[in-house]
């Protein structure tokens, strides 16, 4: 995966909660193997309505309700939001699944009090451009928290295949040493 240090982007606002991964990508796309493609059939369903608020908007952040990402375990859902081109999503909550799935393709999931994501989704509303930055541990001024290990493996753009790489040295040192 891509490393992440910092977006500064205009926020796209999707003022909802309980956004589930349904929603975030139908089932009728999940036949893909791959991680690519899955953009343009991001929100497919709500894309239709010419009312929906990412067909008016445009950004890298995405400011969202809360629980978003909730409902069933689909990995890609995280595919489908960094395919269309975010980076980052701010909101309340997240589902515990999406969550994991998000931070495991490089897509930060910055969690921020009610009252904070509700001002960056009226600074967003109103033109302003937000900075999520993960070395500083900041999201449009304001801190969030995120454990040591996830943010140097966010930072480095270590999936669980690179942090096992890291170690190849060693791997191959065993395996030479215990024959089967």
């Amino acid at each position: 995966m891509k490393s992440f240090r910092k977006v500064t982007s205009r926020g796209v606002v999707l003022d909802r909660p309980d956004v589930d991964t349904d929603q975030i990508i139908p089932k009728q796309f999940l036949k893909r193997i791959e991680r690519s493609g899955f953009g343009e059939f991001l929100f497919f369903d709500w894309r239709k309505d010419p009312d929906f608020e990412l067909n008016h908007q445009e950004g890298k952040i995405l400011l969202a309700g809360r629980n978003f990402g909730c409902g069933s375990s689909r990995e890609h859902a995280p595919w489908a939001l960094e395919d269309y081109g975010f980076e980052a999503i701010v909101a309340p909550s997240y589902g515990d699944i999406f969550r994991q799935n998000a931070l495991k393709t490089g897509l930060l999931p910055v969690q921020l009090p009610e009252h904070q994501v509700r001002e960056l989704m009226d600074r967003a509303r109103a033109g302003e451009e937000i900075t999520v930055d993960l070395e500083e541990k900041t999201a449009g001024g304001f801190p969030f928290a995120i454990d040591d290990f996830t943010r140097d493996c966010l930072l480095g753009g270590l999936d669980e295949i690179a942090l096992t790489l890291r170690d190849e040295a060693a791997i191959a040192a065993y395996e030479a040493a215990h024959p089967s």
